[in-house]
């Protein structure tokens, strides 16, 4: 059964990337099933093992087929589409797409539910539910592995969803206080120095045109960028002073896992710096015993000179 999630994921489909047909099930017995809710034939659900000669005619076991194999190829999208992706933001945005709010809206779109054999005392309730909207659609791909394979499958389900999981991706990345897409990579510095000297800046020495920077959002590139910023080493500091970031985060880490009390305590750093440009002081206190010290531009750069010391004290070396 395809996960809760309270995010109704609805793309728009065009004329140029319109919602793909449903590919239909050759076998009419499975496609038979696929539509043969349990409460059909009302058959116990206690039961741990049907008996050889009388296999239980519902649809849950393409259901459960179905699952597994739509989370195969969102997973295996995920990763043609986001390479770079870690696994806790693509397992959210995995949770998103295999929800039972989207599933259902896409097996209503298909019109699913209305092929539904329920049980006649329930087929109103039933058929308006949003799990069971979802579980059909879950057995028809089910149904639909067991009649032509994962290469029948594989290829709907990719074109189908990729709108889903570009618009599951652009959300999450928003949770975790990220804009919605990758910014374009700026182009090297070195590229536009060497064809400013032309005022027109349109053609270089041998006067063919110069290609245009691509407009297109780099993943791989802007998630390289993000980390050589995080992990910058012997950057300039606005004081003069160079720094290293990263230290402060590992600091912290070590004494959470430990369970330490830290207490960080700032001083005046006159004549350290100018009016413009100031110094801050802080020395970091352990359990009430001074681990290190720093100074920096900023509050977090004095911090981060402060766990260096912390860190080599506690035996890190970084």
């Amino acid at each position: 059964m395809p996960s809760s999630s309270p995010c109704v994921l609805r793309p728009n489909f065009t004329a140029e990337h319109p919602f793909p047909s449903l590919p239909p099930i050759i076998n009419e017995q499975i496609k038979m099933q696929v539509f043969t809710h349990r409460s059909f034939y009302a058959r116990p659900n206690h039961v741990f093992e049907d008996h050889p000669d009388d296999p239980s005619p519902d649809n849950e076991r393409f259901e459960h087929l179905g699952d597994t194999v739509l989370s195969l190829v969102v997973t295996g999208l995920l990763i043609d589409i986001y390479p770079n992706l870690r696994v806790g933001p693509s397992t959210k945005i995995r949770a998103l797409i295999v929800g039972n709010a989207t599933l259902a809206e896409i097996s209503r779109r298909y019109d699913l539910p209305a092929h539904l054999r329920l049980h006649p005392a329930q087929t109103i309730t039933l058929r308006a539910s949003v799990n069971i909207q979802a579980d059909v659609f879950e057995s028809y791909i089910g149904g639909l592995y067991v009649d032509q394979g994962l290469a029948a499958v594989e290829p709907w389900l990719k074109t189908l969803l990729r709108p889903y999981t570009t618009e599951a991706y652009i959300y999450v990345r928003t949770q975790h206080g990220l804009p919605p897409l990758p910014a374009p990579v700026a182009p090297p510095l070195a590229a536009s120095t060497s064809t400013s000297s032309n005022s027109s800046g349109s053609s270089d020495h041998s006067g063919a045109p110069t290609p245009a920077p691509a407009s297109a959002p780099d993943e791989s590139a802007d998630t390289r960028a993000s980390i050589r910023s995080a992990l910058s080493h012997r950057r300039p500091h606005a004081s003069g002073t160079p720094t290293t970031t990263g230290h402060l985060a590992l600091f912290n880490q070590q004494l959470q896992k430990a369970r330490r009390e830290v207490e960080w305590l700032y001083s005046d750093g006159v004549g350290q710096g100018t009016d413009t440009t100031p110094i801050w002081v802080v020395r970091v206190e352990v359990d009430g015993e001074v681990f290190g010290k720093g100074r920096g531009g900023t509050k977090k750069a004095a911090r981060n000179e402060a766990a260096k010391e912390g860190l080599v004290r506690m035996g890190i070396v970084v």
